[in-house]
């Protein structure tokens, strides 16, 4: 999902803003929204693994062999 948000044609154009515009101040606007944004993503890329790997123990450890 978090790749999605990014090659979408907005996340693109806030890329583009905030690291490869001719303009400081466009670039120190968009700079924060997009590291913000990148943190954001990261964080839930984080905590979603945490969960699967978490319910992946949880099911291990409840499975019995007969």
């Amino acid at each position: 999902m978090a790749t999605a948000i990014v090659l979408s044609p907005i996340g693109l154009d806030v890329l583009y803003s905030a690291f490869f515009s001719g303009e400081q101040l466009s670039r120190n606007i968009w700079g924060s929204i997009a590291w913000t944004g990148i943190a954001i993503l990261a964080m839930i890329v984080l905590l979603e693994w945490a969960i699967r790997t978490l319910i992946l123990k949880r099911s291990a450890r409840n499975t019995t062999t007969a």
